[in-house]
């Protein structure tokens, strides 16, 4: 029985490769966003690591989830978000909290806003509307297309946490369409466009 779950016909069905629209924060960002997670760590008690900070960022739209990376889905992703034109805007995240995690000991503590980023919801309704209008269309059916919940997850562990903290703010100026190796911590930025100043 053991001999199939490791078969090559198993192994070649597995969705791996996850195709995302994302914002992410500039280096210097990235380095306080760390900063603040290794403090909340620390005060914590929490066991497991931050996540690298090349992988800090807000997700915007869920495209799918493939066995390798099918280019035309891509391709069509892309012309579709380059019809997108918008001026670069400021978000500022000031709280964390303990999201329910899929077991007690692997929660999400994300970083999120006290105050509604009116700019960032306009983007990623913008980008909804144009991948649907493709027929790109999220598969997770867990998602309710309407709703839009931006965070930045910092780390995993099994600690309930929930405060306010200095608000880390930054200037998005452009968004990514990022190819995530799924259980290999992995991003590849396959395509960016700019925010117009």
């Amino acid at each position: 029985m053991s001999q199939q779950f490791s078969s090559p016909r198993f192994a070649a069905q597995r969705k791996i490769d996850r195709l995302f629209f994302a914002v992410f924060p500039d280096a210097l960002t990235a380095g306080r966003i760390e900063n603040l997670a290794q403090r909340l760590r620390a005060q914590h008690g929490v066991t497991r690591r931050t996540l690298a900070r090349n992988r800090f960022h807000i997700s915007l739209y869920h495209v799918g989830d493939y066995v390798g990376i099918p280019q035309d889905v891509v391709a069509t992703a892309g012309q579709a978000a380059a019809t997108i034109t918008m001026p670069a805007f400021q978000v500022g995240l000031d709280s964390v909290l303990s999201f329910s995690g899929k077991t007690a000991d692997n929660r999400p503590l994300v970083l999120r806003s006290s105050i509604d980023l009116a700019e960032l919801r306009v983007l990623q309704k913008t980008l909804r509307l144009a991948m649907e209008k493709v027929e790109l269309r999220r598969e997770d059916e867990r998602h309710d297309k309407s709703r839009f919940n931006p965070h930045l997850t910092l780390l995993y562990g099994d600690r309930h946490i929930e405060q306010t903290v200095d608000p880390i703010t930054w200037t998005v100026r452009e968004f990514v369409l990022v190819h995530s190796l799924v259980g290999r911590t992995r991003y590849v930025h396959l395509m960016r466009w700019p925010l117009r100043a």
